[in-house]
């Protein structure tokens, strides 16, 4: 078993659940024993660590192996350390297979953090270590719910010349994905006994026809949209809330919806979209955008000097779009080129049996260890 490999098996048995699943006095809650296990590793591999404090009232760890020289570049690893929560104690114990190793947060993302974390410590202790590139190391807390540790990078006021963000992408760079808005619906009527409905206006009804055209009008018009790498932007009904009990007529319906947007878009040019739409067709609703943060599709030029030479490194030559939203859209806000990377398949992701290959884990020690090393 390789160092890397040994290292995954450890953090996948220390529990970092997101507290947005949990209890707040739950043990298995919180990034904290992960971060108290990879300080210890960092003090032996005599590396500088400090902690961030972020709204969440959980701190983001902080990692810097500094360069023979001057520091004239700096480079960012960037995995979060927090997981999804788990259906049984079971899937925190970690088990090898055959080719895969088993366990919650296996490829999403203690994978990343076992490739990313390693690498720096092999890098300390050979002559691999860059002439002027500083590599930092940050382990964000809150991705799976708020992304709050990400969100508060801006504070640090740090420039940097790439920032490789750890996510399941089977090794390859990607450099977009899209953002996210969750929309609420309302819909108003008027409520009356339900022996006599004609006496009241069924508010989900109204909502019933407004999600029809959502779900079938709009969606259609958003699939004739394509982005050259995301592809093309997405609605889905999520949630609907509406009445008290059979026998009143609902004069009050809501729903949720998930809206997966493309670079430049804002939630104002939706609402306008959705609002002439519900006018063509006589409906009224109120739409409002219920995150209470942005959530903006990220697009990073391949043709930067600094991705173009990591993914000379993959041996990719064309830039890769994804789906779903993560940390990389905050770091990317400051004006730092990222991307996103690490080993592992998303599809794997949140899954009750989630896991990750080892030759997933050892291409991405391997890709990860040849381009530090090539860092001036």
């Amino acid at each position: 078993m390789s160092q890397t490999v040994k290292l995954l098996h450890d953090l996948i048995a220390l529990p970092s659940i997101n507290t947005a699943f949990l209890s707040k006095n739950n043990s298995l809650a919180g990034e904290e024993r992960i971060i108290d296990y990879i300080i210890g590793r960092a003090n032996k591999a005599k590396l500088d660590t400090e902690k961030q404090q972020t709204e969440c009232g959980r701190s983001n760890l902080i990692i810097k192996l500094a360069p023979k020289g001057k520091i004239k570049h700096r480079i960012i690893l960037g995995p979060h350390l927090d997981t999804v929560g788990v259906d049984n104690a079971a899937m925190l114990n970690p088990k090898k297979k055959g080719n895969k190793i088993y366990g919650r947060g296996a490829c999403d993302t203690k994978g990343s953090v076992a490739v990313m974390l390693n690498s720096i410590e092999k890098l300390s202790k050979n002559r691999g270590r860059p002439s002027n590139t500083e590599i930092v190391f940050i382990g964000f807390v809150d991705e799976e719910c708020n992304q709050t540790g990400s969100r508060a990078f801006q504070n640090l006021n740090m420039n940097a010349d790439l920032a490789l963000v750890g996510e399941p992408t089977r090794c390859k760079v990607v450099t977009a994905h899209k953002g996210d808005f969750w929309l609420k619906i309302q819909t108003k009527g008027k409520s009356a006994h339900g022996a006599r409905p004609e006496l009241g206006n069924n508010a989900a009804h109204l909502m019933a026809k407004c999600i029809d055209l959502i779900e079938t009008k709009y969606a259609s018009r958003l699939r004739k949209i394509n982005h050259p790498i995301l592809g093309s932007p997405t609605i889905n009904t999520g949630i609907i809330k509406c009445g008290s009990q059979p026998n009143i007529v609902p004069d009050y319906c809501e729903a949720d919806l998930d809206r997966r947007t493309l670079p430049r878009e804002t939630f104002h040019t939706i609402k306008r979209e959705i609002h002439e739409l519900f006018k063509k067709n006589n409906l009224k609703a109120n739409i409002s955008n219920i995150k209470k943060f942005p959530c903006p599709a990220m697009e990073t030029d391949h043709k930067t000097p600094w991705v173009q030479n990591f993914m000379r490194t993959v041996r990719q030559s064309k830039p890769i779009g994804v789906d779903y939203y993560c940390d990389a859209a905050n770091i990317a806000t400051t004006g730092i080129p990222t991307v996103v990377w690490g080993p592992g398949d998303i599809a794997q992701a949140h899954t009750v049996n989630e896991w990750i290959t080892l030759t997933q884990i050892e291409r991405g020690i391997n890709i990860l260890m040849r381009f530090l090393s090539s860092l001036p």
